[in-house]
């Protein structure tokens, strides 16, 4: 993943001082800001990626069977049969026979369906602090999400600064505060349980703002049973963000393991929120990622990140030909 992240040069920093020159880019010349390259740890999402084909042996004359693996690994009825249709084709202009040579043609198919021109995160325009907002249902994996992020953005010398919205779940901001503490970055939390988000959203964002922190990430509620309540509240979390910095990203989590589930959440948040990318967690407790296929293919989302474990560096870029060789069960040519 060759992305470019840029932060504000900071005298105070270590890390910045040792950079041999700044750089900068088109919107640190409009702010009169210098700008410098990070280069953020880099890490690999292969080794949790389940084979859904490790025991079937690809024939061209029974293609079928990809089909019916695809949709047990929630890839959808019409993601499905649009796939293998395009395996064919390839496979009969190829003259591709072979269990390797089929394994590859689906590979390249799966992963060319997943690409997408904005699937890096927006660190790179140099308006900090970058502003995440963080959004999906309980239990899907967003607090640790948070905390995983926040670690490694401040392994590439990144300030993090979280914000502690949900505040209808105590445990919520306890677990927050816990990743915070591991991740070093800042924790805004609530002054009492049930307090308004929006206030706490604001006050992170004045404080990621007067301290110069880089990026602030946002954490909120996810009661999606009330879609009046929740797209209220993200509006007025969004606004009062807004009033003093420009949100870079709104980051959809996704749990793998709940499949078909997985699409309506994203739908329904689609609908109250302008969601900019996925997040697919528990990755490495099923082989049914294949819901990813269908989100960016019926709503255009790109898949950004994964979580592939519970332990803070368990987090990697999604990679679409990493994911697709994963899931066919072949190393990439």
């Amino acid at each position: 993943m060759a992305f470019q992240f840029w932060k504000k040069k900071k005298d105070t920093d270590p890390a910045v001082q040792a950079t041999d020159a700044a750089v900068e880019s088109p919107s640190a010349t409009q702010d009169h800001e210098e700008l410098v390259a990070v280069d953020l740890p880099k890490r690999s999402a292969r080794n949790a990626i389940k084979s859904i084909f490790s025991r079937i042996k690809f024939d061209v004359e029974n293609l079928e069977l990809i089909e019916d693996t695809l949709i047990q690994a929630d890839f959808g009825l019409e993601a499905a049969s649009e796939i293998v249709s395009k395996v064919k084709d390839l496979a009969k202009s190829r003259a591709a026979k072979t269990n390797q040579e089929l394994r590859q043609i689906l590979i390249e198919v799966i992963a060319q369906g997943l690409e997408h021109p904005a699937k890096a995160l927006n660190l790179s325009s140099g308006a900090t602090p970058y502003v995440l907002l963080v959004v999906g249902v309980n239990g899907v994996g967003k607090t640790t999400t948070i905390g995983k992020l926040s670690n490694w953005l401040a392994q590439g010398g990144f300030r993090v600064t979280i914000g502690a919205a949900d505040t209808f779940r105590a445990a919520a901001v306890d677990q927050l505060a816990t990743w915070a503490s591991r991740a070093g970055a800042k924790l805004v939390k609530p002054i009492q349980e049930g307090q308004d988000p929006a206030a706490v959203a604001f006050e992170a964002t004045e404080q990621a703002v007067r301290e110069g922190a880089d990026v602030l990430i946002i954490d909120t509620a996810g009661r999606l049973q009330n879609k009046s309540d929740l797209m209220d509240q993200l509006g007025k979390i969004s606004r009062v963000i807004e009033k003093q910095v420009k949100i870079a990203e709104v980051l959809l989590v996704l749990d793998a393991t709940t499949g078909q589930n997985g699409l309506t959440q994203a739908k329904a948040f689609t609908q109250i929120a302008n969601v900019t990318g996925i997040v697919l967690t528990k990755l490495d407790g099923s082989a049914k990622g294949g819901i990813v296929y269908s989100v960016q293919r019926e709503l255009g989302i790109p898949v950004k990140l994964v979580g592939t474990g519970e332990g803070i560096e368990d987090f990697s870029f999604f990679d679409a030909a990493e994911f697709a060789a994963g899931i066919v069960g072949l190393e990439e040519a």
